[in-house]
């Protein structure tokens, strides 16, 4: 069997890896074994040429099933420690021959073996073989059995199918790649699952300048070694997924049964000329010799290729490690993939969110290097010392780097806020104040140095598309979520960055509502001259004699009901009078009361048309005013 060894391997990020075969053979065929949980990748992308001018003919594989299922309707079942007596077991009713001790042989029908006695020794028991043309059956100590030759055919391939299904592996399965006759120059190139390869990085810094180094990390899952062959390390996130090629699959169909039908009788339609000179051009260039094969897409794209150390493939970045790397079967390897100098400046950063009360120390570098960085760890060197860690993020070339890598905890940092509003203008709208307002954002940051050097803190402030600055310092730099204002501390002393923002608000307000005082309050303010203030505060007269009407009516209203209730009673009592004597002096007096509230009850009712006819005069004038 010709072994095809890897030459060259990519990995992803998200799980895979793109493994590349080649070799020379002379064989028809070539086998790869993979394990069970690659076979969906490798059926979904396997690739194979021949480069040597023979032919890829196809490929093999068993089906997915167990040991147990695959050898379902094999008669042959051989044990690990009785395989010769259940070798003769098996044969049972097969045509044998059994090769015996002294150059002996004996041809028959197998008919079983007796085992031996439990104490005895395995070689005491007996084979017994039917000679059929003498309609004997011959026993032999089956020590005196050197072989078996199996004239059955069915015998004979049951154990050889049950040889081959021996050696294969449950959790792996062999793919077997057909060739035609001849020699081959075969390349063999498949998607299947591999570990992420990951990488971490060094960040040695040294005044305005750092070095980075960053190292790839991969591993040999595989069961082989990997030998002087080219790797290519992949950042980005192509699609992929796993699709169920390698399990059978058969769809049920619906169950229909027979219907009785009469025969239709056949039915012919005229050839058309133009299908009939179709036909005749089709079976012309049937008979004509094919031209020959062009070059394949793979080909011609392999031949425009070019390896550099690095490869922008768009969505994606490529390191591409020149050196050939050799790695042991289960075994890890690092290999250098940068090494780049970078401006840098060093930097303490605050944000409460991320870090109470303390500042980090930062790095903050220009990616310079040319290549896109994948996310790792990176350790941060200065003067020679260790000084922290940080988490380097995906950054492309020309991108910032900020690597915090320690917390000053010489440095300690407090923040208080205040939201207010102060009104900014007013605007009269008809029957309504229009009020215009700032809301008013102020946030205090006071660091305290302990350490005896000036420290200069950037601290980072969120960002609003709603708010405004306003009567606080510039800021240094700004992100798409912060803004960073410049703090400065003295060595043991305390440093103060005071950030206002704000946004203008604006409401209505009737002006019936407003007061005298707040009227005052305006125009002291100066946010209403002393013209508007005059209008409005004689509108809020109007508006208060159109509410001492309204009470007006009010009382009027709770007297009539009272005069009202004066008239029920008199009419109860005067009920139970009679028209004589004393109660007919009494029913006259409550005669006359009753007429005295009525004529009450008439002079309320011309007050009230009074009172409404002096709403209705002022309510006018407002109504002139405002339009004015």
């Amino acid at each position: 069997m010709t072994t095809l060894p890897i030459t060259r391997m990519t990995l992803y990020k998200h799980g895979v890896g793109f493994f590349e075969r080649r070799a020379s053979c002379q064989s028809d065929h070539v086998d790869l074994t993979f394990p069970v949980a690659a076979m969906n990748d490798v059926l979904k992308s396997l690739t194979a040429f021949d480069w040597g001018g023979g032919q890829v003919l196809g490929l093999a594989y068993d089906t997915p099933r167990s040991r147990e299922e695959r050898l379902a309707g094999c008669s042959v079942r051989l044990s690990d420690d009785r395989s010769l007596t259940d070798l003769v077991k098996s044969l049972r009713g097969r045509q044998v021959t059994l090769l015996l001790d002294q150059q002996e042989t004996r041809a028959g029908l197998l008919v079983g073996l007796e085992q031996a006695p439990a104490q005895e020794p395995l070689a005491t028991a007996l084979v017994s073989v039917l000679d059929e043309a003498a309609a004997q059956v011959h026993t032999f100590p089956l020590g005196r059995v050197l072989g078996i030759a199996i004239a059955d055919e069915r015998g004979s391939n049951d154990l050889r199918f049950f040889l081959t299904a021996s050696l294969a592996q449950e959790s792996h399965r062999q793919v077997r790649i057909h060739l035609s006759p001849g020699d081959h120059d075969l390349s063999v190139s498949y998607v299947a699952p591999a570990p992420t390869w990951r990488v971490s990085y060094r960040l040695i810094f040294e005044a305005d300048q750092a070095l980075l180094q960053g190292w790839g990390i991969f591993d040999n899952t595989l069961e082989e070694d990997l030998n002087q062959i080219g790797l290519a390390l992949t950042a980005g996130m192509p699609v992929s997924f796993v699709y169920d090629l390698y399990a059978p699959f058969t769809p049920e169909r619906p169950r229909l049964k027979e219907e009785g039908r009469v025969a239709a009788a056949p039915v012919q339609f005229a050839e058309s000329r133009k299908t009939r000179a179709m036909t005749l051009g089709a079976a012309a260039a049937e008979a004509a010799p094919s031209p020959g094969a062009p070059p394949s897409l793979d080909a011609l794209a392999a031949a425009s290729l070019v390896s550099t150390a690095t490869e922008d493939l768009g969505e994606l970045f490529q390191y591409q490690i020149q050196t050939p790397v050799t790695v042991g079967r289960g075994q890890s390897a690092m290999a250098p993939i940068l090494a780049a100098r970078l401006t840098a400046s060093k930097d303490l950063l605050y944000n409460g969110s991320k870090q109470p009360q303390h500042p980090v120390a930062t790095l903050r570098l220009r990616n310079e290097s040319g290549l896109t960085l994948e996310r790792g760890p990176v350790t941060v060197i200065d003067a020679g010392q260790y000084v922290g860690e940080a988490l380097l993020p995906f950054t492309p070339a020309g991108g910032e780097i900020v690597t915090p890598f320690a917390v000053e905890l010489g440095v300690k940092i407090q923040e208080s806020g205040e939201q207010r509003r102060v009104i900014h203008a007013l605007n009269l709208q008809g029957a309504y104040l229009r009020i215009e307002e700032w809301d008013i954002r102020e946030r205090t940051y006071r660091a305290s140095n302990a350490t005896t050097e000036a420290k200069r803190v950037l601290i980072e402030h969120a960002r609003s598309s709603q708010y405004e600055l306003f009567d606080s310092p510039a800021p240094q730099e700004q992100t798409d979520l912060h803004l960073r204002f410049a703090l400065e501390t003295p060595p043991q002393a305390e440093g103060t960055l005071r950030v206002q923002e704000r946004r203008l608000l604006s409401r209505r307000e009737e002006l019936r509502k407003q007061s005298y005082a707040g009227l005052q309050r305006f125009l002291q303010a100066g946010l209403l001259d002393r013209q508007t203030h005059d209008q409005v505060a004689a509108l809020l007269g109007l508006w208060e004699k159109v509410e001492g009407e309204k009470a007006r009516l009010a009382d009027l209203e709770r007297e009539r009901q009272g005069l009202y209730e004066q008239q029920r009673q008199f009419q109860s009592n005067m009920q139970a009078l009679g028209a004589s004597g004393k109660e007919g002096a009494l029913r006259s007096r409550y005669v006359d009361q009753m007429a005295a509230t009525t004529d009450h009850l008439q002079a309320i009712a011309e007050a009230e048309t009074a009172a409404r006819d002096q709403i209705k005069q002022l309510e006018e004038e407002i109504a002139q005013k405002l339009a004015a």
